[in-house]
């Protein structure tokens, strides 16, 4: 086993052991609370850039399956663990995480105290870093110093379809056909859908609202996604036009973006919501759910250019925004993953509103 190490742009060090494949990556270093979930994360588009981290101390204890991939391949850029089970004790398993990685050549680091390296990101936010089992940590930081910023590069550009492709309905019947724009886009939104009744045409996300109003589809869904939405400025344009014209529901990115679109704006926290239990209030119902999260940028609650724009749910740990609402368009948003895959499913039900908002608006 070889040394491994992680060097964080402050400079700050820590040495593991390799894990995966052999090389080198450089990303935002960011971590993930949650217990289950990790072939999911890994394949997450959302986390397209980042050396990710878990805090759970033992990771691939259940192997990996085809079956829970998320998107085409693997997203992250790396991947930072405490302890690896190289025994997976599964029925579904087909094999070991530390050859899955190999298999998708991501660089992988166990041995650190992640708790440790979640509690600094807490007190200083998330910075650049890289990981590495064939350079020193002193050619690592040299990398570093000359590396683009996580905000400066357009994630979603490299993790859209190239071409639009179609996921039929799951039930044996078509009962909507919906038209999401691929920012980043998991599958269990579109199994979600599917699940439904609904066939959904998948766009790339440079797509014109011209060309999507072109097929006239009963909806339009905006797909979570990866990076900083100030460089999405074209896509804001788009979904301004289609938010207008179609029900509009948007989830995590697609939040952000809607409320863009509206003439509102968007900041980094800190430190980013990355876990399995966050819990957020309905501020019309009182209503609490515990949701699964992964966004590092957050809706300002106030300034929207427009006024029938409301934020109607908030996340109870930090009161950011967590869902927008039209008082008088077929529009709503949630910073949230409703399609959460291992969970928590409280939330499921908001795709079964947007299509109740679709039959809603078919009947006037």
């Amino acid at each position: 086993m070889s040394n491994a190490y992680l060097v964080l742009a402050d400079g700050t060090t820590y040495t593991g052991t390799a894990f995966g494949a052999i090389g080198t990556s450089i990303g935002e270093v960011v971590f993930n609370t949650g217990m289950t979930g990790y072939q999911e994360i890994l394949t997450d588009p959302s986390y397209a850039g980042q050396l990710v981290t878990l805090t759970y101390p033992l990771i691939g204890n259940y192997g990996v399956t085809p079956d829970d991939f998320e998107s085409r391949q693997v997203q992250v850029a790396g991947f930072i663990i405490k302890e690896l089970d190289d025994a997976p004790s599964n029925w579904r398993s087909q094999g070991t995480l530390d050859e899955f990685l190999k298999t998708h050549n991501v660089v992988g680091v166990r041995g650190l105290d992640t708790r440790v390296l979640a509690q600094k990101l807490r007190s200083v936010g998330v910075m650049m870093g890289a990981i590495s089992s064939d350079k020193t940590p002193e050619e690592l930081k040299a990398l570093l110093d000359s590396a683009a910023s996580y905000e400066d590069v357009d994630f979603v550009s490299r993790v859209s379809t190239d071409e639009p492709f179609v996921w039929p309905s799951s039930t044996g019947e078509t009962k909507y056909k919906i038209s999401l724009l691929d920012c980043g886009v998991k599958f269990n939104i579109l199994r979600s859908l599917a699940s439904l009744g609904a066939e959904v045409t998948v766009y790339p996300s440079n797509t014109s609202a011209e060309t999507i109003l072109a097929t006239d589809p009963d909806g339009v869904f905006l797909s979570p996604g990866p990076g900083d939405p100030h460089l999405l400025g074209d896509i804001v344009q788009q979904v301004k036009i289609l938010s207008h014209a179609k029900p509009t529901m948007g989830i995590c990115l697609g939040n952000q973006l809607l409320g863009c679109a509206f003439g509102g704006h968007t900041f980094k926290l800190p430190f980013g919501h990355r876990g399995a239990n966050h819990p957020v209030k309905d501020l019309e119902t009182g209503r609490v759910v515990i949701t699964s999260q992964n966004h590092g940028y957050a809706l300002a609650p106030d300034g929207f250019e427009d006024p029938d724009v409301e934020v109607w749910q908030i996340n109870l740990n930090d009161g950011t925004v967590e869902g927008l609402r039209h008082k008088t368009l077929p529009v709503f948003s949630i910073q949230y993953h409703p399609e959460a895959s291992p969970g928590p499913t409280d939330s499921r039900g908001y795709f079964g509103r947007f299509l109740e908002m679709i039959d809603e608006q078919r009947a006037k």
